[in-house]
């Protein structure tokens, strides 16, 4: 049976699973490939609209038809799923900026840098393996950790943040049983995963052996990061699944929202938002 398969012998206490779709009247086609085959720079939008992180009015625009990665805010620079990551924050948590907020992996732009500028307690953390576990790097930038065994104390933040963090993962179960750890009761993950896999369930494209060994089950992908080395693997192609899984794995309550919505710059493929909420227990469940 699949890691991603339902299991049978689990009770979950709830998993739900809603979808926002704001619909334009005009729209550009994308095609199904997280990345764009052809990225030869020419005119294809411009328009103003409302930045949700800049939270004034701005030009988006792109210069590419793939607008998961062009379709740019001319102020902050954002893309749409950062646009969308942070529509999904401020509905959810108005009060952000008084959070105790950890991200993972951020990319220094859009809401990472929006998050470091204006949230008082923010922590951002790095997978360097350069540099020890829990430990700062030389510029006490970022702290590095591995997020599927982190360093961070039992229910110590608010909001955790990852943006295209959770198709990288050897083990995801890991990561958001972790996650769940470090939130206290009444915060949530809230992180951007690309739903590659539209009509089909979750599938595995690398995993480790016994060793340690990187086992690849289907052709290699990478995707750039943010320390600036050779790229990331991709391990998973996930699909609408994900929400069922992360329920079960963490006990969170999971939802998945994706926004469309051209006057806020957001429009794309693959902008998916999960959100995992850590609720109070409720009495006899």
């Amino acid at each position: 049976m699949s890691e991603f398969e339902p299991s049978h012998t689990t009770v979950f206490k709830s998993s739900l699973m809603t979808f926002l779709k704001h619909i334009a009247a005009r729209g550009q086609r994308f095609s199904n490939a997280v990345s764009a085959p052809d990225v030869r720079p020419r005119f294809v939008y411009e328009a103003p609209g409302w930045c949700p992180i800049c939270e004034k009015t701005v030009l988006f625009i792109a210069r590419n038809d793939w607008f998961r990665d062009h379709l740019f805010c001319s102020d902050c620079g954002s893309i749409p799923r950062e646009r969308a990551l942070m529509i999904v924050l401020a509905q959810f948590y108005p009060n952000w900026r008084s959070l105790s907020i950890h991200e993972s992996s951020p990319v220094w732009r859009g809401v990472s840098a929006k998050l470091h500028k204006e949230c008082r307690s923010y922590v951002m953390s790095q997978y360097d393996r350069k540099i020890p576990f829990g430990s700062f790097d030389e510029s006490g930038t970022y702290r590095s950790e591995d997020i599927e065994n982190q360093t961070f104390n039992d229910e110590c933040f608010d909001v955790v943040i990852t943006q295209d963090v959770f198709e990288h993962l050897y083990r995801p179960d890991r990561a958001i049983k972790e996650i769940s750890r470090t939130l206290r009761v009444g915060g949530a993950h809230i992180g951007t995963v690309p739903i590659v896999q539209k009509n089909a369930a979750s599938r595995r494209r690398a995993s480790l052996g016994e060793s340690g060994e990187i086992i690849h089950h289907l052709e290699p992908q990478y995707h750039s990061s943010a320390l600036g080395d050779n790229g990331v693997l991709v391990t998973i192609d996930w699909g609408y699944d994900i929400a069922r899984y992360l329920t079960e794995q963490s006990g969170l309550v999971t939802t998945l929202y994706l926004i469309d919505d051209l006057s806020r710059g957001v429009r794309a493929e693959f902008i998916e938002v999960v959100v995992n909420q850590k609720l109070p227990p409720i009495d006899g469940i």
